[in-house]
Parts: C-alpha cells; sequence; structure tokens
C-alpha cells in the first residue's frame, strides 16, 4: 500500500486563510463594493475568497489574483467556477515582485506585505505601502492587513513565536496607522481580529491535519507532520496568542496637489 497518496486535506475547514468572521468579511465587501471598483488586485491571493465575493458584489468588475501556491489558486479557480465567476476571475502563479501588476481600482493585500518588499520588519511594511500606493489608481481603495503587537512581547513569548522573533518585528496599532498615512493613504476604516477569529482560524488552520494523525499514527510522514502542528500549536498558544494581532484597515490615496 502506497501511504505516501493518503495525506491529510489542506485547509479544508477555512473559508479565509486568516482569522476573519463572516460577519466582518460581510461588512468589508459591502464598504469596498460601494466604491464600484472596476478592477481588483488581490496580491499574495490564496484562493482569493475576499476577492470573489467582491467580484460577487460588484457586476461587471474583474478580478486578478495572484500567488505563488498552485494549490491555492486552483481552488481559487474551481471556486470561481462553481460560482459562475470564471470569466471575470483570473488567478496567476507568479511572483508579486516580478509580475507586471499594473494598476487596479481595489488593491487587496492580506498579510502578504512581504510579497512586495525583501526589507526586514517593520520596513517591508512601510515598502509594501509605498508600492500599493503605485498601484492603486486615484479614488480607489486598499484593503491591507497587517500584523502588529497587541502589546509588548515578553521575551518568554518571542521564545515561543518563530526563529528569531523580535520585540521590534511589529509596530503597535497606532504605528502600523501611522505608516499609512505617512505612506500617502487615509485610513477610511480601521478594524482588528478578535479573539474569536484568531481561535477560528488557528483551529481550523490545524484542524484537518489532527484529524488525519489521529487516525494514520503509523504512516511515514506521521512523526514529521506531528512534529510540525506540535510546533505551531505551541508558537500560537505560548508565543502570539493575544500578542500579534491582525489590522484590516481600508485606505484611501491622497490625491496629488499641484
Amino acid at each position: 500500500m502506497d501511504n505516501s497518496k493518503d495525506l491529510p486535506p489542506r485547509l479544508t475547514r477555512l473559508t479565509f486563510h486568516g482569522p476573519l468572521s463572516e460577519a466582518r468579511a460581510a461588512g468589508i465587501v459591502d464598504r469596498l463594493a460601494k466604491a464600484q471598483p472596476t478592477t481588483v488586485l488581490d496580491i499574495g491571493c490564496g484562493w482569493g475568497e475576499l476577492m470573489l465575493r467582491v467580484l460577487d458584489a460588484v457586476p461587471g468588475a474583474r478580478g486578478r489574483g495572484v500567488d505563488l501556491n498552485g494549490d491555492d489558486l486552483a481552488r481559487g479557480r474551481a471556486n470561481a467556477k462553481e460560482r459562475g465567476l470564471a470569466e471575470r476571475a483570473e488567478f496567476v502563479e507568479e511572483s508579486a515582485t516580478e509580475a507586471g501588476l499594473g494598476t487596479a481600482d481595489l488593491v487587496i493585500c492580506l498579510s502578504s506585505s512581504h510579497a512586495l518588499s525583501s526589507a526586514q520588519p517593520p520596513l517591508h511594511t512601510t515598502e509594501a505601502l509605498r508600492a500599493l500606493r503605485r498601484i492603486v489608481t486615484p479614488g480607489g481603495r486598499v484593503l491591507l492587513a497587517e500584523g502588529y503587537w497587541q502589546r509588548p512581547p515578553t521575551e518568554a513569548e518571542l521564545g515561543a513565536m518563530w526563529p528569531d522573533a523580535r520585540p521590534d518585528e511589529y509596530d503597535d496599532l497606532a504605528g502600523l496607522v501611522d505608516r499609512a498615512v505617512e505612506a500617502g493613504f487615509r485610513p477610511a476604516w480601521i478594524e482588528t481580529a478578535n479573539r474569536d477569529e484568531w481561535e477560528e482560524f488557528e483551529s481550523g488552520y490545524q484542524s484537518d491535519v489532527e484529524e488525519w494523525l489521529a487516525a494514520h499514527g503509523d504512516h511515514p510522514l506521521a512523526e514529521e507532520t506531528r512534529e510540525r502542528v506540535e510546533r505551531h500549536r505551541a508558537s500560537w498558544l505560548r508565543g502570539y496568542r493575544d500578542v500579534l494581532g491582525i489590522a484590516y484597515l481600508t485606505l484611501v490615496p491622497v490625491e496629488s496637489v499641484g
């Protein structure tokens, strides 16, 4: 028997690849749709769920999602076809730094600012915001999801997070918004993921694999998979839980003067 083919499904419990509830997503889509974008660009789109919802809310709008994960892009294409959006939604497998992104009326960048800058955090956020300012059309909108510290992390919490986690890796929320203003935006809407959204995301992120491990303890990849998910769970529960936040910023570019 070839057990290597019997691998856990990937992220099937997640609707969005981030801590975003249905209620918050609906509010975001409603606000973005009121601006009536004709072109939508989703940078680091994954399966582009939010982009598809905007396209569904704005008849005639066209969207382009860019990502490097072929499996996620295939999921996005399948979802677009199922919803009758395949003619208006394009999913492209390429790097955002290499792609000819062009401009768009609505630019979505959900926890993907690293795709627009090779600088070390938090400077990469500033560089990404400047890039987004160049990409969005006059009068358009940018939806940026970006991390921030809800409070300063302790040394123990930093040690439990990802390798080389630093206390200066993120701004606080006010500092993050300041970066957006300095890059040429006005923050039309500021909101942050709550604990329920984080717990739903983190549980959904692990759930497929946890259930697979419970049923496939003798699989050749079980030990490696178990170590990976336990590392991630410890990073969340002992490290960034209630410390790292995600802000959803709806940004409007400031019109040039003169």
